[in-house]
């Protein structure tokens, strides 16, 4: 589900020198996705850990599905919008002065261009961005048990419960469903500014490698530079999450694998899209299915944690896996 290196069309056999140029240019438009990524897979205790309630998780494992839901109903509502603010702001500064005057230097009137293409777009980010959200989680550390406490907090209520997952599926590069996982960067104004301008110094210092990409693929690429800069930029209040996410824009992209669907999360109506637990091993989706993603479950704080756990442990078995009674937990930390 990664935000893959190598975005081909199922037409297409890349050549080495073709993934090379890829992989090149995704490390220009997106070094702190890049360096974030070599991290993730360069730690081998890290797990990805979904926060929920019971009743969500029962869902999934039942259903063999995980739901993405609109980014207008996440916590931060206004997640996306400050994305997009802090975009603009440094798109009109002095870091986007130096973009735009080195790439209509080699491409003349790119800037424009993607600057209609990228505003006509926007609202549509808004309206039609899903997203399935997971935090970083050490399995060498005592969250490991107890989870976090500032998550049991903020997910779930009373009837909490963390599912610990392989990161593998994740950090592993296909375009089977058209959801990409990105990690989450947690910016003020200032810090996002800084940020683009080393992006900006990136494209320049590799500008005669920019050239060769040819103009509708440098398009792509800033369009996905700046979509995932907008919808992967958080408030710094919220840092302690480490978020990751996979996110989807139907619109934009749709997918023929995720399933559209109305439920009632917290007394609303919401549209959401169903990631189905089902390998596709011809398209490179490999390792998601349930009884191969679930590392383990953490039952949140509640008073009834003996029958919550032993309800977890059947639907492991029942959904294939291994040593469900193993993997599954009881937090202790006291929270009301």
């Amino acid at each position: 589900m990664q935000m893959g290196f190598d975005r081909m069309t199922d037409d297409v056999h890349p050549t080495d020198e073709v993934q090379a140029g890829d992989i090149r240019a995704y490390a220009i438009f997106h070094p702190t996705a890049v360096r974030r990524q070599l991290a993730a897979n360069g730690n081998d205790d890290l797990r990805f850990v979904h926060y929920t309630s019971s009743a969500a998780a029962i869902g999934i494992l039942e259903s063999k599905s995980v739901w993405m839901r609109n980014v207008s109903c996440m916590n931060d509502f206004m997640e996306v919008e400050h994305g997009l603010e802090c975009l603009a702001q440094a798109y009109a500064g002095e870091h986007g002065d130096r973009l735009k005057t080195a790439l209509d230097s080699i491409q003349s009137g790119i800037c424009e261009e993607i600057q209609d293409l990228f505003n006509g777009w926007s609202p549509t980010f808004l309206r039609q961005t899903y997203v399935f959200c997971m935090s970083e989680h050490d399995a060498n550390h005592e969250e490991n048990n107890f989870g976090r406490l500032s998550m049991w907090r903020a997910y779930g209520r009373e009837t909490r419960l963390a599912l610990v997952l392989k990161k593998e599926p994740f950090l592993t590069p296909t375009d089977a469903l058209n959801a990409y996982t990105s990690p989450v960067e947690y910016l003020s104004r200032d810090m996002f500014n800084d940020e683009f301008g080393k992006v900006v110094k990136g494209i320049i210092d590799n500008i005669g490698f920019v050239k060769t990409l040819g103009r509708d693929s440098l398009k792509g690429y800033l369009f996905q530079m700046f979509k995932f800069a907008a919808l992967c930029t958080k408030h710094r209040g919220f840092q302690e999450e480490r978020e990751w996410r996979v996110i989807y824009t139907h619109d934009l992209e749709p997918s023929k694998r995720l399933q559209m669907d109305v439920q009632i999360v917290g007394g609303s109506p919401q549209t959401i899209y169903k990631i189905p637990l089902k390998n596709a091993p011809e398209e490179g989706l490999i390792g998601i299915e349930a009884h191969e993603i679930v590392d383990r479950l953490i039952i949140g704080p509640t008073e009834y944690a003996t029958a919550t756990r032993d309800a977890f442990v059947h639907l492991l078995e029942k959904a294939g896996v291994e040593n469900a009674p193993h993997k599954v937990v009881v937090s202790d930390i006291p929270l009301r």
